[in-house]
């Protein structure tokens, strides 16, 4: 047999994208084990929430780093999207879900299921459509490189999961919601219809080890980052809000904000164009 019929795979990208399902697994195991103190212990299930909270979030930073890693290696593969998109259903998809449900929904018998398997259901469909559009070479086209379609499936866990750990604050440690745990349904089913819109976010996949900043920005940037570490409570929800609520007015910005918004991913491809020229 030759070597060509032996599938091989490209090691760090696909690494990352287990660490992204080991996250994934993990949370539903929190979750789960949660729901089985719920009743019994509130203190130990809200713990317990909290950890499945922190390694869906984990997820969408492994998320990250998988497709960085294969595009600066050159090693984007069929496999790899597949895997990616497996592993992205039970981080995104079941966890967030799953949580949801245990924390808030299972109030409501004759409707806890239907909400929570609707944004299963949604982000699976986009999942699918992303994969649909990158079979038959779509993604060839300039604006489809540098736009998803619908608000992405990691952004969508990590909102929910960002504003329930945000919850947890503005609950003082006491590990329970309260009303407030009445805003995740209708989050949950608007970030539903917001991943299978036709509403474009900028994917930033031309942001790498190359991407050029001015100094201005880059302190801009590093002061970010560092306020959201000593805020992580609240910030996370912050900047996935500002990413969702973007692609919703992006149809109405002028191509002047939107250039400079999204400035680094003009830059690469004017760099590249050149070379895809010739």
């Amino acid at each position: 047999m030759s070597e060509q019929n032996h599938a091989k795979i490209y090691l760090l990208p696909n690494l990352m994208t287990a660490g992204n399902l080991f996250c994934g697994f993990t949370a539903t195991l929190k979750i789960l084990e949660g729901a089985l103190l719920q009743s019994s212990n509130s203190d130990a299930a809200g713990d317990l929430f909290h950890t499945a909270i922190w390694f869906i979030l984990a997820a969408c930073f492994f998320d990250l780093l998988d497709g960085r890693l294969a595009r600066l290696g050159g090693h984007e593969s069929v496999f790899g999207r597949e895997f990616d998109s497996l592993a992205d259903i039970v981080s995104f998809g079941v966890a967030p879900a799953l949580m949801v449900y245990r924390i808030v929904l299972q109030e409501f018998p004759r409707a806890c299921w239907i909400i929570a398997f609707i944004y299963l259901a949604c982000g699976a469909l986009r999942l699918a459509r992303f994969n649909t559009a990158s079979a038959n070479h779509e993604t060839a086209d300039t604006d489809s490189q540098k736009n998803f379609t619908g608000f992405p499936i990691p952004s969508a866990a990590g909102l929910i999961a960002s504003i329930t750990l945000f919850l947890l604050w503005l609950a003082e440690g006491e590990h329970h919601l309260g009303n407030w745990k009445f805003v995740l349904p209708p989050l949950m089913l608007f970030l539903s219809f917001m991943m299978f819109s036709r509403f474009q976010y900028p994917s930033f996949k031309a942001v790498n080890w190359k991407t050029k900043k001015s100094i201005p920005r880059f302190l801009i940037i590093s002061l970010v980052l560092i306020f959201t570490v000593m805020n992580y409570e609240w910030m996370p929800a912050v900047l996935f809000l500002v990413y969702l609520l973007y692609g919703v007015l992006r149809p109405w910005l002028s191509r002047e904000w939107r250039r400079e918004i999204e400035e680094e991913i003009g830059e690469e491809q004017a760099e590249e164009a050149p070379e895809s020229t010739s």
